[in-house]
């Protein structure tokens, strides 16, 4: 078992407070947006034996077991993060495995860098996720009903939304949120920031359900983002809530610390809120234009006081353990890898103490026991 070593990446929208006070550090005074755990080549965890990384490539039956080994290769299929949000992040989608395969393939037999700022598919491999507030936490994810769109965009009443309000009534569901959502992507630039202008005074104005969206504004003038943002969801998830974010469905984290866990890859296709590229018609192929619920998730207990975010994946299962003092130690010896990360107390996994924002990586089979009180979020995959 080893205590890990994490890189804290420094991207422009972390917030500057969150993760310094969940280790009870000074603030630098420069952002902290996501701190990594895990095997993936960007930021490998390190340990007193080295990079994770190169620990798994040494003996990855040994690190990963069997199940994990013969069901994902060998790699750990599971990044585990610290995400703060201190401004909006980029509006999103990730493809699904077959889509990040094909897209992939293509642009290597075209030749386009890996590094290349245009690229879209860094990998061949999904990038389903699931983000479990640690304070309160602000995104969007997935569409409004076209209609309950139409009604939100039609009460800032700005003349240049009204045939977005058109139609969104015309057509059938996908079909409306299809259209609108290319008609604001392939908008006249400037047309289009004299239009976000407007709808951001008038969001100002009404406050409300409205006030994201003049913060999205003001981080983002004049940005097509900001309208396509208005089709989607906005939730607002209290700690220990969670979402999970599949293949197509469009998203934006907002505000808020988080723990974050995705399948190991760096596919994403944006939709705005960012100075990155967008491709508009590779976006549109993936996107689902299906509208519902968030889907807002509350973990189940079990009796070991383990609680699950149940999830439709294989390559993460997280979960976490909210121990009160005086409980008895719980067995959490599994046949697959794991990563202990504790949020809160002084929990010990084996005879290593836990802070807050510590983590330790369990190789597979390894015994070991939680104890002590505090929260600690629990990654590994589901074999």
């Amino acid at each position: 078992m080893d205590r890990l070593s994490n890189t804290v990446r420094p991207y422009a929208w972390g917030s500057t407070t969150l993760i310094p006070e969940l280790l009870g550090v000074a603030p630098t005074g420069e952002p902290q947006a996501e701190m990594w755990m895990g095997a993936h080549p960007g930021a490998p965890s390190q340990t007193g034996r080295g990079s994770l990384r190169d620990i798994i490539d040494t003996d990855p039956a040994r690190e990963l077991g069997r199940p994990a080994l013969e069901a994902f290769g060998p790699r750990l299929p599971f990044l585990l993060k610290l995400l703060a949000a201190g401004a909006p992040l980029s509006l999103q989608v990730h493809p699904d495995r077959s889509q990040a395969q094909a897209g992939f393939a293509a642009e290597e037999a075209a030749g386009v860098p890996l590094d290349a700022p245009h690229r879209n598919y860094r990998d061949d491999n999904h990038k389903p996720e699931l983000v479990c507030a640690l304070t309160p936490f602000d995104g969007l994810c997935g569409f409004r009903p076209p209609v309950e769109a139409a009604d939100f965009i039609a009460a800032l009443d700005v003349d240049s939304l009204k045939p977005y309000v058109d139609l969104l009534h015309a057509h059938p569901e996908e079909a409306a949120l299809r259209e609108v959502l290319t008609a604001i992507l392939s908008s006249d630039p400037e047309e289009m920031a004299h239009t976000v202008a407007e709808a951001a005074a008038a969001a100002e104005r009404l406050g409300g359900p409205y006030a994201p969206f003049t913060a999205i504004a003001h981080h983002f003038p004049g940005d097509p983002g900001v309208i396509a943002a208005m089709l989607l969801n906005h939730v607002r998830l209290q700690p220990g809530e969670a979402l999970f974010l599949g293949a197509g469905v469009p998203h934006a984290y907002l505000g808020g610390l988080a723990v974050e866990i995705m399948a190991n890859s760096d596919n994403v296709l944006r939709c705005g809120l960012t100075p990155k590229h967008v491709d508009v018609p590779e976006l549109l192929r993936v996107v689902r234009f299906e509208a519902g619920d968030p889907g807002v998730l509350r973990p189940e207990a079990a009796p070991s006081g383990e609680e699950l975010y149940d999830t439709p994946i294989d390559e993460f299962r997280l979960s976490r353990f909210v121990r009160p003092r005086g409980v008895a130690p719980v067995d959490l010896t599994l046949p697959t890898p794991q990563i202990l990360l504790a949020t809160a107390g002084r929990p010990k996994a084996g005879e290593l103490a836990l802070a807050p924002g510590e983590s330790v990586f369990v190789p597979a089979g390894e015994k070991v026991e939680l104890s002590g009180t505090g929260t600690v979020f629990r990654a590994t995959v589901a074999v």
